[in-house]
């Protein structure tokens, strides 16, 4: 982590208030942390809606295994973009239910239309994608270990 700055914003008290008892209810100990993670996460969607960027991620889908071929259309699907399926993972939830989740990595828009393709398949009642980048300071800890290394010679 870097340097720690600190800074002042002005809020509404009502929305003060709000903004407190969600995250006391999350868990939260501090505002502070709560409001890093809030830039984090921002920081996340910009990163990931270009769509150039390396990202990964899960693809969640709840489908119904007695619909007319999905399991094998699921099956095709993943095949045609095994580049981008890391792993796959499957629990039976009832009688006519199945949950899986795919680990997806690569470029933010192949995985975008990849999700996209199994979530609009017939038979799938819900899908999710869930994307991020690997680490948002990855540049920052490259250069600094770089520095080190050089640093050592």
């Amino acid at each position: 982590m870097g340097k720690l700055s600190r800074i002042g914003i002005a809020l509404d008290s009502d929305l003060l208030d709000r903004f407190d008892r969600s995250i006391e209810k999350s868990g939260y100990t501090n505002r502070s942390e709560a409001f890093r993670d809030l830039i984090r996460d921002r920081l996340v969607r910009e990163r990931t809606a270009a769509a150039g960027a390396t990202v990964v991620g899960t693809v969640t889908l709840i489908y119904n295994h007695h619909a007319s071929g999905i399991a094998e259309k699921l099956t095709e699907v993943q095949h045609a973009h095994h580049d981008l399926v890391v792993s796959t993972s499957h629990a039976h939830l009832d009688h006519d239910s199945c949950l899986e989740v795919l680990i997806v990595h690569g470029q933010a828009a192949r995985v975008e239309r990849f999700a996209d393709l199994l979530i609009g398949l017939k038979g799938v009642q819900h899908g999710r994608l869930v994307m991020t980048v690997p680490s948002l300071d990855a540049g920052q800890r490259q250069k600094r270990r770089h520095h080190h290394v050089h640093s050592m010679r």
